[in-house]
C-alpha cells in the first residue's frame, strides 16, 4: 500500500486521493442484509385498471370492428393478453371481493352486490385486501374510482388499506352532478378519504385522471400500488362529445356504448402518459381487465356490449357474463406482445402481483383460493389450476359453476340476453367448451359420469361457503 501511496503522489498527493476515496464510498449505495449492488432495484409499481360491464370482444385486440382503442392495444401489444380470463364473478361487488383478496367472492363474504346505500357495511374487515398486503411491504397504496365494497368508515377504502381514496362507494354515478339516481332516494355520492366532496359539474371521467396523475407523481420515489375501478362503460353511457361524433351512424345502443368504451380507452392512454413522463414504464406492472361481462339491463338500453359466440352477459355464469378481456404489461420484464390461452381467473392477480413484487402477505391473512400465474405470463407455463368455482348468491338457488379442463357444469343457470332459453331440465347444465363454446347443447344425458365426476368437485370447491 506505501508503494501504491509513493507511485500515485507522483501525479497527485495524498490528500486529494484521501477526498477521491472518501467520495467514492460515499457514492456506494446503502444495501441491506443480502443484497448486493447487482441485485438492488426499487420494488414495481403497480397499476389495476378494472373496467366496469365491458364486453368480451370490446377491444380491437380482442377483434372489435368498430370500436377504437388504440391505447389499450398498445398495451396488449407491450404485454400479455389473455383468451381464458374469467372474472372471479358475474357482478360488481363480488368481482372486485374476487380480485382484490385473491379469494373466492363467496369465501370473501360477497357472494352478490353490496348496497350503495351509506351506512351499509360490506365486504367484512376480516378479509385483508391486496392493499393491505402490499402496505405491509412498503408500498404507497391509493384508490380512485368505484368501490361498491362497503359504505361504512370500516369498509371504505381508507378502512380497507388505501391510504388515499378519492371516487364512489356505491354501483355509479352520474359523471357530472356525481349522484346515484338507480335506487330512490337520490343521493350524491363522491368522497375523499372517507370525507364527502362537492364538484358538481365536473366530468367524473377528467377528475379520476387527474386524481390518478396526481398520485403517481406523488409517489414516484417509492413503489405504489394504485387501484383504478373506472366504473366504464357501465351506465350511465356518458362519452364525450368528440366519441358521439364519432359513433353517430352506429346502431342503437352499440353508439352509446361504443362512445364510452373509447372515451374509457383515450383516459387511460393519458394516464399512462404520465407514467412514461415521469420515466417510470419500465418499473410499473399495469393490469387492465373487465370486471365480468356487458350488462343487458334496461339501464343499458338492453345491451351494447360484444359478447362473440358466448352466451350470456353480466349477471350469469355462462361464458359471456364471465369471460373477459385481460392485458398485463411490464416493459422489460415480461414478453410484448404474446396471448395465453390458459384457463385463468381474477382470483389469481394478488397473489401474483405479490409474487412479482417479491411481497410477502400480510401477517394473519386469510390464504388464497388464487394461485400465482408469474409463469404463465413469463413462460406460457400450463395453468396452475386443476380446476375453478363460482358461485353467485347464496343459498339453494344460488348460480354456480364448476369447470375442470374443458368441461363446465353450471348450477341453476341464468341466461340474462335470452331467459326463457333456460328451461327446467336445465337446472344443472353440463357443456364441453371444446366442442360447444357456446354453450347451446346440455349433454348431461349423455355423460353422467362426468356429471357425477364435477358434482363431487364442487361439493370440495364450496365447502366453508
Amino acid at each position: 500500500m506505501i508503494q501504491i501511496f509513493k507511485k500515485l503522489n507522483h501525479r497527485f498527493n495524498v490528500t486529494a486521493f484521501a477526498i477521491f476515496i472518501l467520495v467514492g464510498i460515499s457514492s456506494i449505495p446503502k444495501l441491506h442484509a443480502g443484497e448486493t449492488i447487482e441485485t438492488k432495484r426499487r420494488k414495481p409499481n403497480i397499476i389495476i385498471i378494472y373496467s366496469d360491464d365491458q364486453g368480451s370482444f370490446d377491444l380491437n385486440c380482442y377483434g372489435s370492428k368498430d370500436i377504437q382503442t388504440p391505447n389499450l392495444d398498445q398495451l396488449a401489444a407491450s404485454g400479455v393478453r389473455f383468451t381464458q380470463m374469467y372474472s372471479p364473478s358475474a357482478i360488481c361487488s363480488a368481482s372486485r371481493a374476487g380480485l382484490l383478496t385473491g379469494r373466492y367472492p363467496a369465501r370473501a363474504g360477497v357472494p352478490g352486490n353490496v348496497s350503495s346505500k351509506k351506512g351499509v357495511a360490506g365486504m367484512p374487515t376480516s378479509e385483508f385486501t391486496i392493499a393491505e398486503h402490499l402496505k405491509s411491504n412498503g408500498y404507497a397504496t391509493g384508490h380512485v374510482g368505484k368501490w361498491h365494497l362497503g359504505f361504512t368508515p370500516e369498509t371504505m377504502p381508507n378502512g380497507q388499506g388505501f391510504e388515499s381514496s378519492f371516487g364512489h362507494m356505491g354501483g355509479c354515478i352520474d359523471n357530472y352532478s356525481h349522484f346515484f339516481y338507480w335506487n330512490g332516494p337520490n343521493r350524491h355520492d363522491l368522497w375523499r378519504d372517507g370525507k364527502e366532496i362537492f364538484r358538481d359539474g365536473e366530468y367524473f371521467g377528467k377528475m379520476m385522471v387527474d386524481e390518478c396523475n396526481h398520485f403517481i407523481s406523488n409517489n414516484k420515489e417509492k413503489p405504489f400500488l394504485l387501484y383504478w375501478a373506472i366504473n366504464w362503460p357501465h351506465y350511465p353511457l356518458q362519452g364525450t362529445s368528440k366519441w358521439r361524433e364519432e359513433y353517430k351512424d352506429l346502431p342503437h345502443p352499440r353508439d352509446k356504448y361504443a362512445t364510452f368504451v373509447s372515451t374509457m380507452d383515450e383516459l387511460v392512454g393519458q394516464v399512462i402518459a404520465k407514467v412514461d413522463a415521469l420515466g417510470l414504464r419500465e418499473d410499473t406492472i399495469i393490469l387492465f381487465q373487465s370486471d365480468h361481462g356487458h350488462s343487458v339491463e334496461e339501464r343499458a338500453f338492453f345491451g351494447g356490449g360484444n359478447p362473440g359466440p358466448y352466451r350470456g352477459a353480466k349477471g350469469c355464469l355462462f361464458e359471456g357474463g364471465i369471460r373477459v378481456p385481460s392485458i398485463i404489461s411490464w416493459p422489460g420484464s415480461i414478453p410484448k406482445g404474446e396471448v395465453r390461452d390458459q384457463m385463468v381467473c381474477g382470483i389469481d392477480w394478488t397473489p401474483t402481483m405479490l409474487d412479482f413484487v417479491d411481497a410477502t402477505p400480510a401477517e394473519n391473512a386469510n390464504p388464497f383460493d388464487g394461485t400465482s400465474i408469474a409463469n404463465v405470463i413469463q413462460k406460457n407455463s400450463k395453468t396452475p389450476h386443476d380446476y375453478l368455482y363460482w358461485q353467485l348468491g347464496n343459498g339453494a338457488n344460488a348460480q354456480w359453476v364448476i369447470r375442470k379442463d374443458n368441461w363446465k357444469l353450471l348450477g341453476n343457470p341464468a341466461d340474462r340476453r335470452e331467459p326463457k332459453s333456460v328451461t327446467r331440465e336445465d337446472k344443472l347444465f353440463l357443456v364441453d367448451l371444446k366442442e360447444d363454446l357456446s354453450e347451446k347443447k346440455n349433454v348431461k344425458a349423455q355423460y353422467q359420469s362426468k356429471l357425477k365426476e364435477l358434482l363431487k368437485l364442487k361439493e370440495t370447491a364450496s365447502q366453508g361457503f
